[in-house]
């Protein structure tokens, strides 16, 4: 079997160490694989001749074409004077792959793992600021020698000693060689970029936009312009990402056969394994979180952390033909939860759903997410209302709430106890009832002003809480 079948087999899991014969005699040592798209890519850590490379195998049908495109995105950036890795060589792999090696930088880090570890930083923290000014500096220069880059990301940048490099040229595009691109053509590559961060962020574009400008003072950006094109191509992703959260792919791990359909993480699989299997065992044990004839709920153990297990129950015949012909109310509740999360909205993450099926007909339903251990509103507050929220309160409250009205989301069930105080800000849980309307509608307005009131209610009117709620949480019009 030749190399490019052999790792086409090998799916997901390629073989490491492994040898690769290229083209000019010499030997690839793979050491540790980095990224793997089945069937089509993968990217690896290795050795060529006693000096650190990295690889890039492409193995799809299309292999030379992705490759040569590849090859041209990265000598284009070279060629406009920008910092990347450099070329070491190219060529064929047996059984119709290729291959493409580059310098390994050591010590390089991504400017996407520097932000992930900002993520608890809110937005507008200075560090966030810096390391999104500095991204923007690196895509203002390409702009200034006309390339973009089309999946333009955190990601594509790299620093490495004290040098921003920017990597994967398969995504870059020649659109003025060697002049700058136009304001039209730069908007929409930021939007791009922007669509990215959550609507948090939005405030700080224009304070952002000075460190472009600084690097590319070309091309007047209109602000208008681009905040318009960072909605659109940030639902577009929203909506993208929503359903790759139901196939398998990078980030989750489908299973699905005649009786079940099965989604989890895939970075949590082998934790979750035993629990998926038997999802029930866990509500043996007591005290259950909720025992209720809609739905179960408990808290259970993986052996690594405690996370909560959700069955929603068929309660009798009656009730499942109503619900076996519409996806559960746990896939819901799985869309909603990476809906808020890509929205920079807190929530349990959702790390499993499971349905019972058969075939297209739906059944008993589980949702596995993890366990916020943080008080709930009424416990914080008390159920007197006889205090006004300090600074900190007042802030998560004012930032939950603005998020939900402004991206038109309505809970449905906006108990004090559905609302957990956790480090500083306040978390959405019970997501049975939530939903998302698309435009500022009649039903929009009366949704939100049902959730106003749902949470007005769970203190005294004319209590200090109380009436500082009902000054402060945003209203809609018209009603």
């Amino acid at each position: 079997m030749n190399i490019t079948e052999q790792l086409r087999r090998a799916e997901r899991n390629p073989p490491a160490p492994f040898s690769v014969p290229l083209t000019d005699g010499g030997d690839l040592t793979v050491h540790r694989w980095l990224r793997i798209l089945p069937a089509k890519r993968l990217v690896a850590q290795g050795e060529l001749a006693g000096k650190p490379v990295l690889a890039k195998l492409f193995i799809a049908p299309a292999a030379k074409r992705h490759c040569v495109r590849e090859l041209e995105g990265i000598e284009a950036v070279l060629g406009a004077g920008l910092a990347s890795p450099a070329i070491i060589s190219q060529g064929a792999l047996p059984g119709g792959g290729q291959y493409l090696l580059t310098e390994f930088l050591e010590r390089a880090e991504s400017l996407e793992t520097q932000w992930d570890a900002l993520s608890h930083e809110p937005a507008g923290s200075e560090p966030a600021l810096r390391l999104l000014r500095l991204a923007l500096t690196g895509i203002a220069a390409m702009h200034a020698k006309g390339l973009v880059q089309r999946d333009l990301h955190l990601g594509n940048f790299l620093m490495h000693d004290g040098a921003l490099q920017v990597i994967d040229g398969d995504a870059v595009e020649v659109l003025s060689q060697g002049q700058p691109i136009t304001a039209q053509q730069a908007e929409e590559n930021l939007a791009i970029f922007f669509a990215q961060l959550n609507p948090g962020w939005d405030a700080w574009v224009e304070q952002l936009l000075l460190a472009y400008l600084e690097t590319n003072p070309h091309q007047a950006i209109h602000p208008e312009n681009l905040a318009k094109l960072i909605g659109a191509k940030r639902q577009l992703r929203l909506e993208n990402y929503l359903d790759k959260s139901l196939r398998d792919c990078t980030e989750f791990a489908v299973k699905r056969d005649w009786g079940r359909f099965e989604v989890c993480r895939r970075s949590d699989v082998v934790e979750l394994e035993r629990l998926l299997d038997a999802p029930d065992q866990c509500f043996t044990q007591q005290p259950l979180l909720k025992d209720g004839g809609s739905s179960t709920v408990a808290l259970a153990s993986t052996g690594v952390r405690e996370v909560v297990v959700k069955r929603y129950n068929i309660k009798n015949a009656i009730h499942w033909l109503k619900r076996f012909w519409r996806p559960s109310r746990a896939w819901h509740c799985w869309l909603s939860a990476h809906r808020l999360q890509f929205l920079g909205i807190a929530t349990p993450t959702p790390l499993a759903m499971v349905e019972q099926r058969n075939g297209p007909l739906r059944s008993t339903a589980w949702l596995v997410t993890e366990y916020c251990s943080g008080v709930n509103l009424l416990e914080r507050f008390g159920t007197d209302g006889d205090r006004t929220p300090t600074e900190e309160e007042a802030a998560a409250l004012l930032r939950l709430f603005g998020q939900l009205f402004h991206a038109r989301i309505s809970h449905g069930d906006c108990k004090a106890t559905n609302l957990l105080w956790r480090l500083e800000e306040i978390v959405l849980i019970d997501l049975d009832g939530m939903r998302f309307y698309e435009t500022d509608s009649s039903a929009w307005r009366k949704a939100w002003e049902a959730d106003r009131a749902r949470f007005l209610r769970n203190w005294p009117a004319g209590s200090p809480l109380g009436m500082w709620l009902d000054s402060q949480l945003p209203r809609s019009a018209g009603l």
